[in-house]
């Protein structure tokens, strides 16, 4: 079974270089995540929100955005598995920039969270309107990514306690 409760086909497992490839193939101008090279943090890969990225971050600073999180992947060539565990950083605004700090918390390993809102204000043609609408949820991220992993022949694997 695959993690959409569907019938899994026999699918052989692709090389790592090309389950980094599927996942980075993942990577989007209109999406609000990133995945990048995670050497800087002794992982394979991350995932995250465009927090400090200048087209995104003012819709994250409307958006009143005050936790954002990471994924941090480690990809098993053995096992056939990317071994991944979520972090997360409170975010404080200053004059619409954001400054990221690693939240205190009593948890650890995979998160689900969902944040959303909508402003009205009046629009170019002097009406009230809605300006924006938003919603950023965890599974935005971790459901393309299971699904590229799976459909690559690994497994997704969350970490909650522990090394990766």
């Amino acid at each position: 079974m695959s993690i959409f409760g569907k019938k899994k086909a026999n699918i052989s497992a692709l090389s790592t270089q090309e389950v980094v490839n599927k996942i980075m193939a993942l990577n989007r101008p209109s999406a609000p995540y990133q995945f990048i090279d995670g050497a800087s943090k002794g992982v394979d890969l991350i995932a995250e929100w465009k927090i400090v990225d200048a087209e995104w971050y003012e819709i994250f600073a409307k958006a009143g955005l005050e936790k954002v999180f990471q994924i941090r992947m480690k990809l098993d060539t053995e096992k056939k598995q990317v071994r991944a565990k979520d972090y997360e950083y409170s975010v404080e605004w200053e004059v619409g920039i954001p400054s990221l700090s690693l939240a205190v918390s009593s948890f650890q390993g995979q998160s689900s969270s969902v944040q959303f809102g909508t402003a009205y204000a009046f629009t170019e043609e002097l009406k009230p309107g809605q300006i924006y609408n938003y919603r950023f949820s965890t599974s935005e991220i971790k459901n393309p990514l299971k699904k590229a992993i799976e459909e690559c022949g690994w497994k997704y694997k969350g970490i909650a306690f522990g090394k990766l």
